[in-house]
């Protein structure tokens, strides 16, 4: 069940990054031409956060129930801590990656109050950017290849 889980987790990252470089080249688009948010725009970005919160739920039943790295760091959390490897996957995977999520329903929210068009392009230019460079900071590649 594990290895099945992981593969979902590890091909909706990959479907989560395409979202989010959607996200930023419309922002792009959007503040360099002074055009309007659109309902694609913004479902754009709603699209982005939605597959974040699949991930985080799907990471969770990774973290919590079927990794058996994450059973080992907190069987002996004291030496995953001392473990550059697993305190990625034990504390900065899930903690940044949740506020990489935090990011982008934020950019969600502000989106929905902002009434310029230009401050929600610039809103989802930075939110998502932070966030994409946050979850790609705190990927662990050595697990992955």
């Amino acid at each position: 069940m594990y290895s099945i889980v992981s593969t979902v987790h590890i091909v909706l990252f990959v479907l989560v990054f395409i979202l989010g470089i959607n996200v930023i080249a419309r922002a792009l688009r959007g503040r360099s031409n002074n055009s309007l948010f659109t309902e694609s725009d913004r479902k754009a970005g709603l699209f982005f956060m939605i597959s974040l919160h699949t991930q985080l739920l799907i990471g969770l039943a990774l973290y919590f129930f079927l990794s058996p790295i994450t059973a080992a760091a907190l069987a002996d959390f004291g030496a995953a801590m001392k473990n550059p490897d697993m305190r990625l996957v034990a504390v900065e995977h899930i903690s940044v990656n949740i506020i990489a999520i935090v990011l982008a329903t934020v950019n969600n929210a502000k989106n929905k109050k902002a009434i310029a068009d230009a401050a929600k392009h610039k809103n989802a230019l930075i939110f998502t950017l932070a966030a994409l460079i946050l979850i790609l900071s705190r990927i662990p590649w050595k697990l992955l290849f």
